[in-house]
């Protein structure tokens, strides 16, 4: 397979497929709910577009690593949360309704943000005289094209035929995951003699921006005193990023493959700290039911 088809095909397409599947499980009412849960929101966003983004440039500048991959990484935290993220908070007993607001918004909203900031971390890492491979103006067309294009024919869809979107959204779902696979097996197997190297590099900074950005993510929540639901989606929404996307940015508008290594194993990785949450979630639900009953009996 030559790499112009799997950068310029595959992986729009890819993540074209997964942008229509949560189309077709949005309504606007779910934008809606910026206004119904302000703080949440507002908390989330923050937590998501400042402070993961630092995160990640700490991490890329402690955590000894090549340009390339520390770029990468930083591309990764750029990037908004994924319909992963939607489905494992559900999982998790987390806020649903919040999941999908934070990542409906987060998503328009990195648009405009991942190539100012990519263009920023670009100059940072790979040097001033470095040609910037990410034009600002050519790179929001194609972000647009493939995430709020999808997004809105799946809304139009779902808002005309509701039962025939359901039954749509089921396979995009099966579709995604399962091209999403397929894409990060492709970048193992083109890069396998030089994945042990990359493994060493990218494996701590990785985990770093993994961990440390759910955590940050549910001490905030608490901070701000929100219920634990919403504490366990935002932790989610702040942990688990759209790894596709940030293979597409750096693997076919950057169009180089070692920046595409941290996206690779951050999504394989992020599903291990994915099943830790769900069973957080669920155990913390489980607690809070049954302190409610009890409050009840007295």
């Amino acid at each position: 397979m030559q790499a112009s088809i799997f950068t310029a095909v595959i992986l729009p397409i890819a993540l074209a497929i997964m942008m229509l599947g949560m189309g077709l499980s949005l309504a606007p009412e779910d934008f809606q709910r910026v206004r119904k849960y302000p703080k949440a929101v507002s908390i989330g966003l923050i937590s998501q577009l400042v402070f993961l983004p630092i995160i990640g440039f700490v991490i890329a500048k402690v955590v000894p690593m090549q340009p390339a991959i520390a770029m990468g990484l930083m591309i990764v935290a750029l990037c908004p949360g994924g319909v992963s993220s939607n489905i494992i908070t559900f999982l998790a007993k987390g806020d649903v309704a919040l999941s999908v607001t934070l990542t409906a918004v987060s998503s328009v909203i990195t648009v405009f943000t991942i190539p100012v900031f990519a263009n920023l971390a670009f100059q940072h890492f790979i040097g001033e005289n470095a040609a910037i491979a990410l034009p600002i103006g050519s790179t929001i067309l194609q972000i647009f094209l493939i995430t709020l294009v999808p997004i809105g024919l799946g809304m139009g869809v779902r808002q005309i035929f509701p039962e025939i979107a359901r039954r749509l959204e089921k396979v995009t779902s099966r579709l995604a995951i399962a091209l999403l696979a397929a894409i990060i097996l492709i970048l193992l197997v083109r890069e396998w003699n030089r994945l042990p190297g990359f493994i060493v590099q990218v494996g701590v900074g990785v985990v770093l921006l993994n961990v440390v950005s759910m955590f940050v993510g549910v001490c905030i929540s608490k901070l701000f005193k929100l219920n634990p639901p919403q504490q366990i989606c935002i932790a989610i929404e702040v942990g688990l990023q759209n790894g596709t996307l940030a293979i597409a940015i750096t693997a076919g508008l950057l169009n180089n493959p070692d920046m595409a290594v941290p996206a690779a194993v951050y999504s394989l990785f992020m599903y291990v700290t994915g099943l830790i949450a769900i069973g957080y979630g669920r155990r913390l639900a489980a607690i809070n039911f049954e302190e409610k009953v009890l409050e009840s009996k007295v």
